[in-house]
């Protein structure tokens, strides 16, 4: 499989003009593509990427889920339409990304990265060539499958180097030279060093002489009246001007010859030997006063002269053949790979400054072309911004490449706020792209509430020792205090300075660096962001701009988090109040409700569920009003009112719904609902069903056979007064269990609701006869796995009791605790009869 992957990723590149590629492949874990050929990049510049799931808002997600295309001319078109992509890689670059698809879909994505062309399309033959490729390496795939070969990739991605450009070829002219008229015979090889048609050729050893360089024109006739003196043949090197402009090695070799009725010293013979320019190139290098080292894409080094053995201090045998970043742990600093990943991708020289060792700093700069890198390294004086109190610089931010890699930096993290909904969410996200993008690794943030700094996250602290700082006032004369106090971030290049500064304050073990951040969102303080090092180290100008500005962005997000948080814990007690605490008690039927919010908004939702008694039955009923909000919130109470009066009032399971519907329009909010009304007996298990466009229950049998029922059903209620809704009747044996839900429990974004149910089903089966409580831990377990959740999901389940257990007395109030009566646990083997689900 891996022939088959790395052949369709260069036929990709070559296909597009492209420069470097790669083909991501489905893994064993549901939803993730993993990176399995890398071509023309090193592997390890490029980790980040090496995993992405289809959800992601990224270009090769969107390729995979939807089979179609995603072409990016350049990084403006790239930015509009995949903006963390290129905070990711902010370089002018072009991409192009087409699904692999086989017999049952999408398989993988292949990908072409290539020189960006700002304004123009990309010509629709580009992608249809790359759609071909796609289906044609989707084809192979399902061949290996179909042989029970598993098309799946868990490893680390495949390197493959592209092929490289074809190399002007060495070649060999013969000449005849005609000492007495100074006629020169070429043949058609000669002519093509020339330059010219065999036609063309000017037949005299002027011409020749006119293309040599001038100081290796007196040789030429050197070359002849050695000949002549001597029996042996005459070698000279000269160079010569080839037809594209630049000077190609030429090996000259003549011998005086006796032609038959000819004078003896009339003509001299030979060859002329074209080594091309490469020869001259290392010459040339080895006498430059500046290193330089020839890198292929994927980082191995090809070339070095003389002086790049003196600055990178290693002998040349161990330069040559080796990977740079492992021959030169230096170099695989994370600002020096930024560096590296801006010259391969943008196609651009990048210039900046790194250090080899404590004393030794190296001016790099790096020239991109088709085949690899040019690196050429010279010896600078230490930079201002690297104090010589400490022992490690900061990101040495001071080139032009420097300034647009942290650039990126505010924008990756803005993004990845704007996704953050709570507090603990930012917090997270800020220790995600925070620490890597700076080399940190703590990270603290406490947040401001009546006068007093709380702790509100933590990491990479020894466990307790921010305890103590926990609840402070803003009187308290400590950095995390005074940079909110003040306005001003506070550095530290040491903590050895940092007790200087604060004598007597609790100082931890290690050494490192400390950044204090004020976190101020519109002229308002929220809390202080402490970044910590864990060795000595200096922040440079540009550093300490870049902080700053991520703190002002951490803050804004904090406050609207807070906000969140508040409202968030006000909306969900106005739906908490919307639905039963406690669901009644029935003789021979245990009953349990459940309700998870969604993830995505903090918005109260439309989904409801309710038991009801009408005489010796119990109605069980669940709905789902669309939209979300205050007005979904309201109808929803208004329709489980309406559902509970009918019910009450003896109406038949058709005319209860059809009320239901009706009401619904003359309310006209300008919205519809879904619903599922189930009268059931309780001694019989006799039950009368009706449906209106809601999810199928399903029906868990004693013996532990699983179904999902096939119940008629009408539209759904707000829509048509005049609807019918049909009464399904079924009976429930002692010991099955039902169990109705809201559509949020088996819709998952990218997957077909129909897989969602099925997983519900085998889930409920796996479960068995265990007791209510249990299986909707279970299931709602899972649902709560599901990081993206868009609806609400409420959860009603109903099980007939095998024998009627032992009932314990109920609590009163004067003994069990408050939140008791929200959990009170009835009769039956099913467990609590609850209100929402308490996480």
């Amino acid at each position: 499989m891996s022939l088959v992957l790395a052949q369709g990723a260069v036929s990709a590149v070559e296909s597009a003009e492209g420069y470097a590629g790669g083909v991501y492949l489905r893994s064993g874990t549901p939803g993730l593509l993993r990176l399995a050929v890398l071509a023309g990049l090193p592997g390890p510049l490029f980790r980040p990427w090496w995993r992405m799931h289809v959800n992601r808002p990224f270009p090769v997600s969107e390729a995979y889920r939807t089979g179609r295309p995603v072409l990016l001319a350049d990084a403006e078109e790239a930015m509009r339409r995949f903006p963390q992509l290129m905070a990711g890689m902010p370089f002018p670059f072009g991409s192009l990304w087409v699904p692999v698809t086989g017999p049952n879909g999408s398989m993988g994505v292949l990908a072409v990265l290539r020189s960006a062309t700002p304004g123009e399309e990309v010509a629709p033959a580009v992608g249809e060539r790359l759609m071909r490729l796609g289906r044609r390496l989707g084809a192979a795939l399902a061949d290996l499958e179909s042989r029970s070969l598993p098309v799946v990739w868990e490893n680390e991605p495949i390197p493959v180097q592209l092929p490289a450009a074809p190399a002007p070829p060495v070649r060999v002219g013969r000449f005849d030279w005609d000492l007495h008229s100074g006629g020169l015979t070429a043949d058609d090889d000669l002519c093509a060093i020339f330059g010219t048609e065999p036609e063309d050729f000017p037949g005299t050893v002027d011409a020749l002489a006119e293309r040599l360089v001038p100081e290796d024109v007196y040789g030429l006739w050197a070359l002849a009246r050695q000949a002549v003196e001597s029996a042996d043949p005459v070698v000279r090197r000269m160079r010569l001007r080839g037809p594209d402009g630049r000077y190609h090695l030429l090996e000259l070799s003549g011998r005086w010859t006796h032609p038959d009725g000819e004078s003896a010293e009339s003509h001299l013979t030979g060859f002329v030997v074209d080594f091309g320019a490469g020869p001259v190139i290392a010459e040339a290098a080895d006498r430059l006063p500046r290193g330089i080292v020839s890198l292929d894409r994927i980082g191995r080094i090809t070339y070095a002269n003389a002086l790049a053995e003196e600055l990178l201090d290693r002998p040349r045998a161990e330069l040559v053949g080796h990977v740079v970043w492992e021959v030169l742990p230096w170099f695989a600093h994370p600002a020096y790979e930024d560096h590296c990943r801006a010259a391969l991708i943008s196609d651009e020289p990048v210039h900046f400054l790194a250090r080899r060792d404590p004393s030794v700093w190296l001016s790099v700069s790096l020239y991109p072309g088709h085949d690899g890198l040019s690196a050429v390294f010279q010896a600078t004086e230490q930079p201002a911004y690297a104090p010589g109190s400490v022992t490690a610089p900061g990101l040495g931010i001071g080139s032009t490449a420097d300034r647009s890699s942290a650039l990126y930096r505010p924008v990756a993290l803005a993004i990845a706020l704007t996704e953050a909904v709570t507090a603990r969410q930012v917090s997270a996200v800020v220790t995600e792209e925070l620490l890597p993008a700076f080399g940190g690794r703590q990270l603290a943030i406490y947040l401001l509430s009546e006068r007093h700094l709380h702790l509100a996250w933590e990491t990479g602290f020894p466990k307790g020792f921010l305890d103590r700082f926990d609840g402070v006032g803003l009187d308290v004369s400590i950095p995390g205090v005074e940079t909110l106090t003040t306005g001003r971030p506070i550095f530290f290049e040491s903590m050895q300075r940092l007790a200087d500064a604060y004598p007597g304050i609790p100082m931890e073990t290690d050494v490192g660096a400390r950044a204090f951040l004020p976190l101020i969102a519109s002229g308002r303080p929220v809390g202080s962001c402490i970044l910590g090092f864990d060795r000595p180290r200096g922040f440079s100008p540009e550093e300490r701009t870049v902080l700053t500005a991520l703190a002002g962005l951490i803050a804004q997000a904090l406050q609207r988090a807070q906000r969140y948080d508040s409202e968030s814990a006000l909306a969900r007690g106005l739906q908490d109040a919307l639905l039963p605490h406690r669901l009644p008690e029935a003789e021979g039927v245990d009953t349990l409700g459940r309700y998870l919010s969604g993830t995505q908004d903090m918005e109260v939702g439309g989904d409801w569920y309710d038991v009801i008694e009408t005489g010796n039955e119990l109605a069980l009923v669940i709905g789902d009003v669309q939209g979300h909000g205050v007005s979904a919130a309201a109808t929803m109470g208004q329709l489980r009112s309406a559902v509970r009066a009918f019910a009450l009032s003896n109406h038949d399971p058709q005319e209860v719904v059809s009320g239901t519907n009706r009401l619904l329009i003359d309310l006209d909010p300008g919205q519809f609902a879904s619903c599922c009304y189930i009268v059931l007996d309780p001694l019989t298990g006799r039950a009368r069903a009706v449906r209106a466009g809601h999810p199928q229950p399903v029906l868990r049998h004693p013996d532990g056979r699983t179904e999902v029922l096939d119940l008629p059903g009408g539209i759904v209620l707000g829509i048509d007064g005049h609807a019918t809704y049909p009464v399904t009747e079924l009976t429930l044996a002692p010991g099955a269990m039902l169990a109705l839900f809201t559509d949020g429990l088996i819709e998952r974004p990218g997957t077909d609701i129909d897989e969602g149910i099925e997983r519900l089903r085998a889930t409920i089966a796996g479960v068995g006869s265990a007791p209510l409580a249990e299986t909707a831990n279970r299931v709602i377990g899972e649902a709560r796995q599901a990081t993206d959740r868009p609806d609400d999901i409420a959860l009603l389940l109903a099980a007939r009791w095998t024998h009627p257990p032992e009932k314990p007395p109920p609590p009163s109030r004067d003994t069990a605790p408050p939140d008791l009566w929200r959990t009170f646990r009835g009769p039956g083997p099913g467990g609590a009869r609850s209100a929402p689900d308490p996480a």
